[in-house]
């Protein structure tokens, strides 16, 4: 689990290049806790605003507190340097400092598919996110989205459908649940899947926040689905992240005269994969093997 040093490191808004320098440094990173205001003079890679933060959150009871809000929401916390940390997210340019999670924590480690798209799905988009995540999650494959409404809802409820496993990857701390509307399908995501956040407890949702969850989003996925989009949108952004981290890219095509086709379609001429069934995932990042779970209706084809 992660240290109260990284959680204090986090809430000071310090990365984790500057975190891995802190750690060359230190024998332990909880020993940062216990060096005087001067000592910090030393790490010279450490800019003066930064150094300010950190030693205003030492003498304040702001981790005291944040670490109360942590067993008070019954939430697991693990650092960049823990072995529950997910590989694939260690490997991105910029991977968060700490996870902050609730839920079951293996699903980090499970090979997983994210599927995304606009808040203002039509029906035939939402048919499509809830069939693709309902016959990958029977086949035991994680699927991985970011809560919001439309495309990503479909997506968790499907897989949830299908009694499989679902990450929500928030934008906010996890004692704000958002939209509001998504409250009970991220319930239910806390007790069959696994809620994350990068962000602490209490806060709540810059529309900031939501461009930069998008990496997290990708990251912890061997694949992207895009189903319809805008040109300029979020789920075209984890696109951008997922194609920076080596992931593979897939777009599900739309009518040319919807403007919630133009981001797949785009994507496809693009060089992104056109699918029009899970097997077209399965065979493109390996994972044609998967053994089948038990799902609560059969699937139809």
């Amino acid at each position: 689990m992660a240290k109260k040093s990284s959680i204090l490191l986090n809430l000071a808004g310090i990365g984790p290049t500057k975190v891995k320098k802190i750690v060359e440094c230190l024998s332990d990173l909880d020993d940062i806790l216990k060096l005087k205001n001067s000592d910090f003079r030393n790490f010279s890679f450490l800019r003066k605003k930064d150094i300010d933060r950190i030693i205003s959150l030492k003498n304040s009871t702001l981790l005291e507190d944040e670490l109360k809000l942590i067993e008070k929401y019954k939430l697991k916390v693990i650092d960049l340097f823990d072995s529950n940390y997910p590989y694939y997210l260690k490997e991105i340019s910029s991977p968060p400092l700490v996870l902050y999670t609730k839920g079951d924590i293996n699903l980090l480690g499970k090979e997983s598919v994210a599927i995304v798209g606009t808040r203002t799905p039509t029906s035939y988009g939402k048919e499509i996110a809830f069939d693709f995540s309902y016959k990958l999650g029977s086949l035991g494959v994680n699927i991985v989205s970011g809560l919001a409404l439309g495309i990503d809802s479909s997506a968790h409820k499907g897989v949830l459908k299908a009694g499989g496993s679902t990450v929500a990857v928030l934008g906010s701390g996890l004692s704000y649940i958002y939209p509001r509307q998504n409250k009970r399908l991220a319930e239910s995501i806390a007790k069959e899947g696994l809620l994350v956040s990068e962000y602490p407890v209490k806060t709540v949702p810059l529309a900031s926040n939501f461009p930069r969850r998008n990496r997290i989003i990708s990251g912890l996925s061997q694949g992207i689905v895009v189903i319809e989009a805008a040109q300029r949108s979020g789920a075209l952004i984890t696109a951008n992240f997922a194609l920076g981290q080596n992931r593979e890219v897939f777009a599900v095509p739309g009518r040319i005269s919807d403007f919630q086709s133009k981001g797949p379609n785009s994507l496809i001429k693009e060089g992104a994969k056109l699918v029009d069934s899970i097997e077209d995932i399965l065979e493109e990042i390996n994972l044609s093997m998967v053994e089948p779970k038990g799902s609560r209706l059969k699937v139809q084809d």
